[in-house]
């Protein structure tokens, strides 16, 4: 497994160790002593998966202390433009954004820590994708940024 730092401290993209061979292929998708290994305590209390059409996007959503979130997201099927967005406070890089393009042939998860918004831009047809979350989903504390509000300037969304 590679962990790829971005230019957000603690915002990660994760390389998983993918075997492949003529029957298809494996991988860990999470492993509780391989993330320690990397420094990635995580305790995970909550599954969920979405499946969207090309030009759809979702977010950018984010949980409000004390149900901030910690996601670890990845796509089983299709492909998507990931982006997280830094709202922590005192952050250096507090309103900046980072993204990634998920896809089932890439296989990369993304890291994204409590303290962000998170939302994705579909690239392909029945796009499946899956997180595993740190808290629960609670939504009275859900708040949500317009992906193309002019102070992130995110130029585009992928689709």
């Amino acid at each position: 497994m590679d962990i790829i730092e971005t230019k957000i401290k603690d915002l990660l993209v994760i390389k998983p160790d993918v075997f492949m061979d003529e029957r298809g292929y494996f991988f860990e998708s999470y492993n509780k002593a391989r993330f320690a290994e990397h420094g990635l305590e995580m305790n995970f209390v909550q599954d969920n998966e979405s499946q969207s059409m090309k030009g759809v996007l979702r977010g950018l959503h984010f949980q409000k202390p004390p149900f901030a979130q910690g996601k670890l997201v990845r796509v089983v099927k299709g492909a998507v433009l990931d982006v997280a967005v830094d709202l922590r406070k005192g952050s250096p890089t507090y309103g900046q954004w980072e993204s990634v393009v998920l896809t089932e042939g890439n296989k990369f998860m993304y890291w994204i820590p409590e303290g962000f918004a998170h939302g994705f831009a579909c690239l392909e047809d029945y796009s499946v994708f899956t997180y595993k979350c740190t808290n629960v989903y609670n939504k009275a504390s859900e708040g949500s940024i317009r992906w193309n509000d002019p102070d992130l300037g995110i130029k585009e969304c992928g689709v």
